[in-house]
């Protein structure tokens, strides 16, 4: 029988670099034609955002923002090196990165001997800024995968109904998706190695938008398509997806470490907010259900709920949810970082048997 430790987190792109970085997605918001000209105007945003953006843009809450998200990075790190995972397998998004117009599957396992990635040339929204590990900025990355694992996740998933499409090797010249490097970089944050088997389990988490904003703020910089795409897996699939994965796990030799990588509501993804903050609310909501160890609110999310709160990538944290629930694991580690200005609000998470 195999042994199943549950863990959360963020990729947030922002981390890499210096903290006058981590408001850049608010700063590219505010360009846009798009965001109601009031909201252009700090004294006409929510008293909570105008205290977070201070007198300094953001610098001063951006420097306890980064110390509470990687502080809760190395806890997380501190507990999977106790575990002992034979490999890691992340749920993560492509953001317009490996599957574009030629295919958008809901679910994809990438069956892989190594993987590979330039973050700094990839990630990067500040071309020429120095990371934060002051390491040069074409250096590739390398990580061992776990084909057997990866494999035999696959099959036992196509056995289980879940008609998952695997890859094994990556698209020419695009990238790994920055959702697991990211979560690759972060977990590896002071630089010691990571010496894991790696397994990336993609989920399509933008749908309606992955195409048309090609991944990003093209909704709001005027250059996507006005067409909506096809939509994300509903989260009761994911949440059930993820039952599934925990019970063929379980079952398996290895021990393995579930993760699902990603922020909650992000602010460019929020019509409601203006573009320009998270929906702190509903994040809230959700964080509550996961305290509690209901994890059926996950499962009962609408793709509308989803879309309408800019909590397209939680379908990840769906997926990590309903294995945590097949297994009956509570978190015993939370920290739940909000904000109004740095994009998104950061989870991060441990789970253990009860």
């Amino acid at each position: 029988m195999g042994d199943i430790l549950g863990v959360g987190l963020t990729h947030h792109p922002g981390f890499l670099g210096p903290d006058s970085n981590l408001a850049v997605f608010l700063e590219e918001a505010l360009k846009s034609p798009r965001v109601p000209d009031r909201l252009r105007d700090p004294r006409n945003w929510p008293a909570p955002m105008q205290a977070e953006w201070g007198s300094d843009r953001g610098l001063t809450a951006a420097a306890e923002h980064r110390r509470r998200v990687v502080d809760a990075f190395r806890v997380l790190r501190e507990r999977i090196d106790a575990f002992r995972p034979d490999f890691l397998v992340i749920w993560g998004d492509d953001q317009y990165e490996q599957f574009t117009e030629e295919c958008i599957p809901p679910f994809n396992v990438f069956i892989l001997d190594e993987l590979s990635g330039r973050p700094y040339l990839n990630m990067d929204f500040t071309p020429g800024t120095a990371n934060i590990w002051n390491e040069p900025a074409d250096k590739t990355f390398r990580w061992r995968g776990h084909r057997e694992g990866a494999s035999y996740l696959t099959q036992g998933l196509i056995e289980g109904g879940f008609d998952v499409a695997y890859s094994y090797r990556l698209r020419p010249g695009a990238p790994l998706p920055h959702s697991f490097v990211g979560t690759l970089l972060y977990l590896d944050y002071a630089r010691t190695g990571l010496d894991y088997g790696i397994v990336p389990f993609h989920v399509n988490c933008y749908g309606s938008t992955v195409v048309r904003s090609r991944g990003g703020l093209g909704h709001l910089a005027g250059s996507g398509s006005t067409a909506r795409d096809p939509s994300a897996p509903p989260p009761w699939r994911c949440f059930d997806l993820g039952r599934e994965t925990a019970r063929i796990l379980r079952a398996s030799p290895w021990r393995v470490a579930l993760i699902a990588s990603s922020s909650w509501s992000h602010a460019f993804l929020t019509e409601k907010t203006g573009w320009i903050h998270p929906d702190n609310e509903s994040d809230s909501r959700l964080f509550a259900a996961l305290q509690e160890g209901r994890y059926e609110a996950f499962r009962e999310l609408t793709i509308a709920e989803a879309e309408a709160a800019g909590q397209h990538e939680i379908f990840n944290w769906v997926c990590l949810a309903g294995a945590m629930a097949e297994l009956g694991y509570r978190p015993d580690y939370l920290e739940y970082v909000e904000t109004y200005v740095f994009n998104s609000d950061k989870c991060l998470a441990v789970f253990t048997p009860a």
